[in-house]
């Protein structure tokens, strides 16, 4: 499918597989930057690390313009690209993050569904299923059909006033899918100063022994935490970067993405960018008040019993 160059200028795609979909992952990437596309490649990693990698950071950019590939003239539109043997774990792994609409495309129609009904930000392709070169027709269709556009599903034929309709408030109201919040998306309150938070109780954090912690907030999320002296946090990192200001005792925290360390007391403040791993000891009974930017998530990247022996063999 031949296309200007000048078509693509302002879009970015950030691809990466496991071991199983590479192939036709590098046969994409290598067609898109044929086409003059501005191509992040994050390479070849387990199929839940590179999905999740890409659904933070299309989530991220998720509301920076309309999903389609040529629909800006100026802003520059961010799209993913996954691909693993099936095409379908990739998907769910990416879809875990709000604003992303990940699709498992094994043909050219399948893309064409995806972007005229769904609006799909993220393609997902099949290593075992599907030829380089059926992935290069699935990818130019998946590229070149803008939302609401004639599909198999509309017996490829424009699509009814009533149905565009719902197609358009269809997206907004899956990009506040998994934002937080509680009821229907109707009840889901967006005024943080209509919402008094009385009479919360903290919560043992079950993840992490020794911790306890009071959601004042949700969605940019703001909690009370609270944790015995001797407790340990294993390594981990979040979706979203946080703020904390230590309100009592002593805490020391590792960040080892960045293998950099800080003791904190009454009244220090730390920011931790979204993605870094970090591993913290209290020091004493210690209570900190802290803020994600988005919904509060924890993801372990290891166990309590690696995190003990970390610590033991820095302090030899």
């Amino acid at each position: 499918m031949a296309q200007d160059a000048a078509t693509y200028r302002h879009l970015k795609i950030i691809a990466g597989a496991d071991s199983f979909g590479a192939a036709v992952k590098d046969a994409a990437v290598a067609h898109l930057r044929s086409l003059g596309v501005d191509v992040e490649d994050l390479g070849t990693d387990k199929y839940y690390s590179v999905a999740e990698e890409i659904g933070r950071r299309i989530s991220s950019a998720a509301g920076t313009g309309t999903g389609t590939a040529t629909a800006s003239p100026t802003a520059t539109q961010t799209l993913g690209l996954v691909a693993c043997g099936t095409g379908v774990g990739v998907s769910i792994f990416a879809n875990k993050f709000p604003g992303v609409f990940a699709a498992t495309c094994l043909s050219p129609g399948d893309a064409l569904n995806a972007r005229s009904i769904n609006n799909s930000n993220v393609l997902a392709l099949s290593g075992m299923s599907t030829s380089p070169e059926t992935a290069i027709e699935i990818l130019n269709t998946w590229l070149n059909t803008p939302f609401k556009s004639p599909c198999p599903a509309s017996d490829s034929k424009p699509w009814p006033s009533e149905i565009e309709s719902f197609l358009d408030q269809s997206v907004p109201e899956m990009s506040q899918i998994g934002s937080g919040g509680s009821g229907s998306l109707q009840e889901s309150s967006l005024c943080g100063l209509c919402d008094l938070a009385k009479g919360r109780e903290f919560a043992a954090i079950n993840l992490m022994p020794g911790g306890h912690m009071k959601i004042v907030r949700e969605t940019p999320t703001s909690a009370i935490v609270r944790f015995k002296a001797g407790s340990v946090e294993p390594a981990h990192h979040h979706t979203f970067g946080h703020d904390l200001v230590v309100m009592k005792g002593r805490k020391k925290v590792w960040n080892l993405s960045k293998g950099e360390s800080w003791e904190l007391e009454v009244g220090d403040f730390l920011f931790t960018p979204a993605g870094d791993k970090h591993r913290v000891k209290y020091l004493e009974d210690t209570e900190f008040f802290i803020k994600w930017d988005g919904r509060w998530d924890l993801l372990l990247d290891e166990d309590l019993d690696a995190a003990n022996a970390a610590l033991e063999k820095e302090s030899l």
